[in-house]
């Protein structure tokens, strides 16, 4: 698992609002609704537990599967335990560091398993995704479901899609977290559950436009 260089954001990154309107325009026209990404372009895994791989080796989460399925380097930026204000506070340093050219934002769980407010839960996330879309940064967002029967994702996610415009995975987690073969616990993956995370992010991230 690769980490995204550091340093001062590109000339590339510098054009990624105007090409992220270019891609608007394409989606208008029957295209997909993310931008292709360039070769060398950053991915950002931004999240909690999921993300960097609790239940399994650093190896097998599924930053690092989907670095080995994309060819592109995949940041794991997960922090186990990590509430919706936590990450929001460490977001903006993340993306200094990296310059991604697309975040996968899975955060949320923590704050539903400790019944925090779905409404601030909403409004961290939403300001993460505003800061990663200012910077010409693309997102995929992913729905955790909610603490119920983990049944369906928290009805914000939608909610967050539809308010700001992105792609948004709303099932993935409640159905790999149903299926006893994929978990290491009630809440976390094991090595085939992440091999699997990674396979679906790659097949809709293709299936958008933004890998080839």
């Amino acid at each position: 698992m690769a980490i995204g260089p550091l340093g001062v954001r590109s000339r590339q990154s510098a054009l990624r609002p105007f090409a992220l309107l270019v891609a608007l325009l394409v989606t208008g026209c029957g295209g997909g609704s993310l931008e292709p990404l360039a070769p060398g372009d950053v991915i950002l895994a931004f999240g909690d537990s999921l993300t960097e791989g609790v239940g399994a080796s650093a190896d097998t989460s599924y930053p690092a599967r989907l670095a080995a399925l994309s060819g592109h380097t995949v940041v794991n930026a997960g922090v186990s335990g990590e509430t919706t204000a936590e990450g929001l506070e460490r977001l903006p340093a993340v993306l200094d560091e990296t310059d991604p050219g697309l975040m996968i934002l899975l955060l949320g769980g923590n704050d539903i398993l400790r019944n925090g407010s779905p409404t601030e839960a909403k409004r961290n996330l939403s300001r993460m995704i505003e800061m990663a879309l200012e910077r010409g940064v693309q997102v995929l967002l992913v729905g955790v479901p909610e603490k119920s029967l983990f049944s369906r994702s928290a009805p914000f996610y939608q909610e967050l899609a539809e308010q700001h415009g992105v792609v948004l995975m709303d099932g993935m987690v409640a159905s790999l977290l149903k299926k006893p073969a994929y978990k290491s616990d009630q809440v976390h993956l094991n090595t085939a559950g992440y091999r699997e995370m990674a396979g679906r992010i790659h097949a809709r991230l293709a299936e958008e436009g933004a890998l080839r």
